[in-house]
């Protein structure tokens, strides 16, 4: 390590270097109320390749403080910035990568003109553009309620801001950060505090920091725009920022010449929490920037920083994808600039979802597998991960219907349900899940349930249980892959239009019976009209906004109010349903003929 003391103007910078003093510079920025010190574990780690610069923002730890406390405006920055490098002697452009505050400088950087041709690269973590922020907020707020709701949501997490930014209520609060910081920093980050941050200094960098908000937030300058850039910038979103939105951090999508997205399951220090992530993304960018090929993880970064296409980039997994919800919901993913894997036990069908797909644009891959084959199921998770990467999302959608009593439903007919409703959520969700959690970047599982999940019903209790099951499964998962940053959501879509209900095998009675009851269900849920697309969409908005429960219609949201209101109101609802039900089969046995063909007159 070598240490130096830079003059910018009345004040002096500490800089410290590591690693070779040859070859790419990497120029580390740190936030408020950081010092250089948040970088230590991935600057030891960058310096194995790369000769690696950062350095103590103006007031934080042993850089000295200018007279006036409004002195941090980022033209002021721009100037310590550009007296490191040439202090440092990094003639050729450098890599930048900024965290918080930092990131907003690094953003300066690359888009104004006083460092035009002295940056590279640039990653920002947890800190967005002023401008971005700005135009984002605006744009947000005029796609209507929704909008509006998402903007407040920042405005709330954003709400330290205006306190810090007022003052003697800004000192105050500056004063007591000390006091919490470093627990929170244990327990709502995941980062142990070590010798070097929380800085010794810490008291004063809060109190100089305010600064940093009083100098630049609230005031626009009047060359501000579009705040585009030529410089190829990667983003670092961690998905558990408490203090800045995907939404928000995503706007600068669009406004740099290439884009990469990465996405993490952590917090807003995520430098500290997960150092060789971050290292690994840097390398591997600056890398690429440096003329090295662009990997298939930056390929797939690149088409997650196309602007409008929510998943772009993002792998993901369908089963049962040849018809109905999962045809719809891999279609959907699609559009969103997913690339898709359709998986089915019927081959045809799931090329045919595919086939669909790339008509419109999108990417799509077909693999046959039956969900209630273990090994099979195995090796297609063996194929996912070694042809295309470890998947993003998984939606174990492949299911089949079984009705009649539970007294008629012999092993071989109850083995069948469970293994595919269940057993093949559950390989899905194991071996999927596994993949997702050793490499560490989150995910999430999205497992079909139904609103037959909620209470006891009459006619089909095989089936009520599986998905009753996969409920409670998900439930569980849920609670055990959060730390993992792998979200988990239970659909129960309700009554759905879907080619299954034809397919719906009953036991305990005549076939003519069945066929003629399979009919008549299946056009109750034709006039219901409620399409496989709405529950897709419906898919889409669970992974976007990770929940946990979904039902879909407008029975399914009663079933499930119901069932925590009142589970004997649910347990008479069944009732009623088992007595409609055999009112109904007597009636079809009555209009059966003896010779079994299910038909009657006039009935076509």
């Amino acid at each position: 390590m070598r240490d130096h003391r830079v003059r910018s103007g009345e004040v002096e910078l500490a800089v410290r270097e590591r690693g070779a003093e040859q070859g790419p510079a990497v120029v580390l920025i740190h936030g408020y109320p950081d010092t250089s010190a948040v970088w230590d574990e991935v600057a030891e780690r960058l310096a194995a390749r790369f000769r690696v610069i950062a350095y103590d923002v103006r007031g934080a730890g042993a850089s000295t403080t200018p007279e006036d406390p409004l002195d941090y405006g980022l033209d002021v920055l721009m100037d310590d910035l550009a007296a490191v490098l040439d202090a440092t002697g990094a003639d050729g452009p450098v890599h930048l990568v900024g965290h918080d505050w930092g990131s907003i400088q690094g953003w300066e950087a690359v888009t104004g003109e006083r460092l035009a041709g002295r940056i590279a690269s640039f990653t920002s973590i947890s800190g967005p553009a002023r401008q971005h922020a700005r135009q984002w907020a605006r744009e947000t707020a005029r796609t209507g309620p929704r909008g509006v709701m998402e903007v407040l949501g920042q405005a709330r997490r954003s709400a330290y801001m205006p306190l810090l930014m007022a003052p003697r209520t800004g000192e105050l609060l500056a004063r007591s950060l000390p006091l919490v910081f470093e627990r929170g920093m244990r327990a709502l980050e995941g980062a142990e505090p070590r010798p070097g941050h929380p800085a010794p200094t810490l008291h004063r960098d809060a109190l100089n920091g305010l600064g940093l908000y009083r100098a630049n937030m609230g005031r626009r300058n009047p060359l501000d725009g579009e705040a585009r850039t030529d410089v190829p910038v990667q983003l670092i979103v961690p998905t558990r920022d408490r203090y800045v939105m995907q939404n928000l951090l995503l706007s600068a999508c669009g406004r740099a010449s290439r884009s990469y997205v990465r996405r993490v399951p952590a917090g807003h220090w995520v430098a500290r929490s997960h150092p060789d992530l971050v290292t690994r993304w840097i390398t591997e960018f600056v890398d690429h920037v440096e003329g090295g090929p662009e990997t298939p993880d930056l390929l797939r970064a690149r088409a997650a920083g196309e602007p409008g296409r929510e998943f772009g980039g993002r792998l993901v997994v369908v089963t049962g994808a040849g018809s109905g919800i999962g045809r719809a919901t891999a279609v959907v993913f699609a559009r969103a600039g997913a690339r898709v894997v359709a998986a089915d036990i019927d081959e045809g069908a799931a090329k045919h979802t595919a086939d669909e797909i790339a008509a419109k644009g999108g990417e799509a891959h077909v693999y046959r597998v039956d969900v209630a084959d273990a090994e099979g199921m195995e090796r297609f998770a063996d194929y996912v991960r070694a042809t295309f990467g470890v998947p993003d999302v998984v939606v174990n959608n492949a299911g089949v219907g079984i009705g009649g009593a539970l007294l008629d439903t012999d092993e071989e007919a109850w083995g069948h349900i469970r293994s595919v409703n269940l057993d093949g959520v559950y390989r899905g969700c194991r071996l999927f899940g596994r993949q997702m959690a050793e490499r560490g970047e989150g995910g999430h599982l999205v497992n079909l349930a139904s609103m037959a999940a909620f209470g006891p019903g009459a006619g089909m209790p095989a089936y009520a249980t599986t998905k009753a099951a996969v409920l409670q499964l998900s439930e569980c998962l849920r609670v055990e892959l959060e730390p993992a940053g792998i979200g988990v959501t239970a659909v129960c879509p309700g009554m759905i239009n879907t080619p299954m209900n034809r397919h719906v095998r009953f036991v305990g009675m005549d076939p003519a019976v069945a066929e003629r009851l399979r009919e008549q269900s299946a056009r109750l849920f034709e006039r219901r009209g409620y399409s496989a697309e709405r529950v897709a969409e419906a898919i889409v908005r669970a992974v976007r906004h990770d929940r946990a429960v979904v039902p879909v219609t407008v029975e399914a949201h009663a079933g499930r109010a119901l069932s925590r209101v009142s589970p004997g109101a649910v347990r008479a609802l069944a009732r009623f349903g088992r007595r409609a039900g055999e009112r109904i089969r007597r009636r079809l046995e009555e209009e059966v003929p003896e010779d079994g063909t299910g038909r009657v007159a006039g009935s076509g």
